[in-house]
């Protein structure tokens, strides 16, 4: 699928409204203490970098962001595509562009935490066919069988 992919502001209607859809897809799926999720404005902070993925009308269609905790350490977080693009390539070509980036920053490794349930298992294709090898948990986020974790390192 035809898509442009560019860095923008969480702070827009259209990227509100695919966190709304992600968050409505993966609330009933994790108890809420399991969930990790960045608001619009979390994501507006200056260490994370948005990724939106538009198709050729100019709607959003998919998102992704690179959030830096360290010089050698950054995270994939709110990776989402709408169901009406999955399996069309737009997730691999968001997280190219994360891992891009990250290399570009001289980011050594980069991981993520997402949902270890029925439901996830799309996500967790994604990972793996784009090089990242399962890990453990990493930062603050507590080792449970609800998080699978993930680790691609890029140095």
């Amino acid at each position: 699928m035809a898509v442009s992919i560019g860095v923008e502001t969480p702070l827009q209607d259209d990227v509100r409204a695919m966190v709304a859809e992600l968050n409505a897809y993966l609330q009933p799926l994790t108890p809420r203490q399991f969930q990790f999720q960045m608001t619009v404005e979390q994501m507006a902070d200056s260490r994370t970098t948005l990724f939106v993925a538009r198709n050729e009308a100019g709607h959003a269609v998919g998102m992704g962001a690179l959030k830096q905790e360290s010089e050698e350490l950054a995270e994939v977080k709110r990776m989402f595509t709408r169901p009406s693009v999955r399996g069309t390539g737009v997730g691999r070509q968001l997280l190219q562009a994360i891992e891009a980036m990250a290399a570009a920053k001289g980011i050594a490794s980069l991981k993520l935490e997402t949902g270890n349930a029925p439901g996830f298992e799309l996500a967790h294709r994604l990972y793996l066919r784009a090089g990242f090898s399962p890990s453990g948990a990493f930062l603050d986020y507590p080792d449970s069988e609800f998080s699978a974790f993930f680790e691609k390192r890029l140095a």
